[in-house]
C-alpha cells in the first residue's frame, strides 16, 4: 500500500474555476489550497465581483473578513467529506483554514496552522520536489493522553498550567534630561565636598576650626554604666545585672554588704556659709574712755608689781631720774656736785632710750616671719571662700601692664592664668575675698590702660618675638592705645581652687587658648569674653 502521506504533487489549476488542488501521489484526495488565481475571474473562496457590486457601496473590512472565514470553513468541511477510502485528511491540512498565533515571539505574524508562514499573493504552491520529507505526526488525542514527564503544569506560562501567565515586559522610557540632572547633582555634591575640605584646611591652619563647631564645647558626657554609690549594692559593673526578684544579684543581706545593723553617725560639718560670716566688730570708744581704760589697766599692773616687790619676788627698780625731778630725788647730791649729777641723769636717759629701741627691734618680725604671717592671713582669708574674677583686656603691648598683672597676683597670693592673644587678652584669677578686692581695684582703677611706653629689650622673653606684643608698630612708632580698656567679664565664687599657681601663656589661635582653659574646665570663659563687647 503506498504511503498515505507521501510527497505531494501540485495539480494543474482548473481553467474554469480558478482553484488549485493538492493531491497525493496516488491521486486519492484533492484539497483546495484556498488560493485565488489571479488570472481567473472568480474563485470559490474569493468574494464575487460582478457589475452590480462595483457600482454599489463597498463593504467594510470586518464584513469582508467574516465572509472570508465563512467560505473557508465551508470549503474545509466539504473537503473532509470528500476523503477517499474513508481516510481523513493529513493532520497538517486539517487546520488549514484556521489562523493561530505563532510561538509568541514579538514581531512574528500569525500563520495558518500546519504552515511555516502565510501564503504570499502571487506565490505558487510548493511542488513535491521542493517540500521536505516529513514523518507522520501522531494523533493529537494520543499526545494529550500521554503524560509529559518534562512538563510542570504549575509553572507560569505552561499550557494548561495553574500558575500566573507570563506577561511581556513593557518598555520604560526615561524622561529627557534625567541623567543630565543626576550628573549635575553629582558634580554639585563633589564641588561642595571639595569646598568643605578646603575650608577645613584653612580653618585648621588659622586655628578657628572650633569656632565653626561650637556645640562640641558643650557636649554632655554619657552617664556611667553604674553610679559609684550603687557599686556596693549591685553585683557586677552594670545595672543590667540587677534583678529585684533575685536576691543574690543585690548585696543587701550578704555578708559583704555595706548595709549593716549598726547605725553610723556622720561627723557634723559646719555650713559653708558660716565661713563667710564677718567677725563682730568691737564697740568704738571715745578718747576719754580709752584714756580711762588705759589708766585703770596700768594702775592694776603697778599694784601687782608692788605686791611682788614687797614679797621679795622681784628686786626694787632703781629710781627713774629725769631732769624735771632731779632736785627732788637727788637733793643734797645735786647741791654738792651739780655737773656730775646732770651727767649721770643724761646717761640714764640715754640708756633707757637705747633699751626701748632694743625692745622694739626684738619685737620686730624678720622678713621670713613677715611673709609667713602674710601668707597665713591670706590662707585664712581664702579659707572663708574662693572668689573668681575674669578680665578681658584689649591689648597688652605695654610691658609695664604685663608686669603689674603678674607681680600683684603673686603678692596677693592669687592663682590663675593670663592668656595673651592677638585679638584680645584674658586674665583669670582666683583667691580670697580680701586679695580679690584689692586686685579688682588694681585692674579697674589703678592701672592706666591707655598708657604706652617703649619696649625694654630683655633676652629670653618669648613675647619679645611677637610683633603684636611689642609697644612699637612696624614703623617703629608707639602704638595708639587710646581705646584700650579692661572689662570685668565674670565675677563669682568657686568651691575650691583649680589653678596651682599663677602663670601666663601666649596663644596664637583660639584652639590653643581653649586647650589651655580646658585643663581646668574653664573654656566657656573664652567664648563669654569673645562675645562680650564694650
Amino acid at each position: 500500500m503506498p504511503a498515505m502521506f507521501g510527497r505531494l504533487a501540485s495539480c494543474g489549476a482548473d481553467q474554469e474555476g480558478g482553484t488549485k488542488f493538492l493531491a497525493d501521489e496516488a491521486g486519492r484526495n484533492e484539497v483546495p489550497f484556498l488560493r485565488r488565481n489571479r488570472h481567473s475571474a472568480e474563485s470559490p473562496l474569493s468574494p464575487r465581483r460582478d457589475a452590480s457590486s462595483r457600482i454599489q457601496k463597498p463593504e467594510s473590512v470586518a464584513d469582508r473578513m467574516a465572509a472570508l472565514k465563512a467560505r473557508v470553513a465551508a470549503a474545509v468541511g466539504g473537503s473532509k467529506a470528500k476523503g477517499g477510502l474513508n481516510v481523513g485528511l493529513h493532520p497538517a491540512l486539517e487546520t488549514l483554514g484556521q489562523w493561530k498565533p505563532t510561538s509568541g515571539r514579538p514581531g512574528e505574524a500569525a500563520t495558518p496552522a500546519g504552515l511555516g508562514r502565510p501564503p504570499q499573493p502571487g506565490s505558487s504552491l510548493p511542488t513535491s520536489s521542493s517540500l521536505p520529507n516529513r514523518r507522520q505526526a501522531p494523533n493529537p488525542g494520543m499526545e494529550e493522553a500521554r503524560p509529559n514527564p518534562y512538563l510542570d503544569a504549575s509553572l507560569p506560562g505552561q499550557p494548561g498550567g495553574t500558575g500566573k501567565p507570563r506577561q511581556a515586559r513593557q518598555l520604560v522610557f526615561n524622561q529627557k534630561g534625567k541623567y543630565i540632572q543626576q550628573a549635575a547633582a553629582l558634580r554639585r555634591q563633589a564641588a561642595l565636598e571639595a569646598m568643605k575640605k578646603r575650608i577645613a584646611e584653612q580653618t585648621r591652619k588659622a586655628g578657628i576650626d572650633e569656632d565653626l563647631d561650637v556645640e562640641k564645647n558643650f557636649v554632655v558626657e554619657a552617664p556611667p554604666e553604674i553610679e559609684w554609690w550603687d557599686e556596693g549594692l549591685v553585683e557586677g559593673k552594670s545595672y543590667a545585672n540587677m534583678n529585684m526578684d533575685d536576691p543574690p544579684t543585690l548585696k543587701l543581706t550578704t555578708p559583704d554588704s555595706i548595709i549593716t545593723e549598726y547605725i553610723q553617725h556622720p561627723v557634723a560639718i559646719d555650713p559653708p556659709q558660716d565661713k563667710q560670716i564677718p567677725a563682730a566688730k568691737p564697740m568704738y570708744l571715745t578718747s576719754k574712755e580709752q584714756a580711762k581704760l588705759r589708766r585703770q589697766r596700768r594702775m592694776a599692773d603697778l599694784k601687782e608689781k608692788q605686791a611682788k616687790i614687797r614679797l621679795g619676788l622681784e628686786p626694787a627698780p632703781p629710781p627713774k631720774v629725769k631732769k624735771g625731778n632731779l632736785m627732788r630725788v637727788l637733793g643734797e647730791e645735786a647741791l654738792q656736785d651739780p655737773t656730775a649729777v646732770e651727767a649721770r641723769v643724761n646717761r640714764e636717759i640715754a640708756e633707757r632710750h637705747q633699751k626701748h629701741l632694743q625692745a622694739n627691734e626684738e619685737r620686730k618680725l624678720t622678713k621670713e616671719e613677715a611673709h609667713a604671717k602674710l601668707a597665713a592671713n591670706q590662707e585664712k582669708d581664702a579659707a572663708k571662700g574662693i572668689h573668681v574674677l575674669v578680665f578681658k583686656i584689649g591689648s597688652l603691648a605695654n610691658g609695664q601692664h604685663r608686669y603689674k598683672i603678674g607681680v600683684n597676683a603673686e603678692q596677693y597670693n592669687l592663682t590663675g592664668v593670663c592668656i595673651m592673644h592677638p585679638t584680645f587678652n584674658l586674665v583669670v584669677v582666683e583667691g580670697g575675698e580680701f586679695s580679690i578686692n584689692k586686685y579688682k581695684k588694681l585692674m579697674l582703677n589703678r592701672i592706666d590702660w591707655t598708657e604706652n611706653v617703649p619696649t625694654r629689650e630683655r633676652a629670653g622673653r618669648p613675647e619679645a618675638a611677637k610683633q603684636w606684643l611689642k609697644a612699637e608698630d612696624e614703623k617703629g612708632q608707639l602704638k595708639d592705645l587710646t581705646v584700650n580698656r579692661c572689662l570685668l567679664v565674670f565675677e563669682g565664687e568657686a568651691k575650691s581652687r583649680v589653678f596651682k599657681k599663677w602663670g601666663s601663656k601666649i596663644c596664637e589661635t583660639d584652639a590653643e587658648a581653649r586647650e589651655v582653659l580646658a585643663r581646668t574646665k574653664m573654656e566657656s570663659f573664652w567664648n563669654l569674653a569673645k562675645n562680650t563687647h564694650a
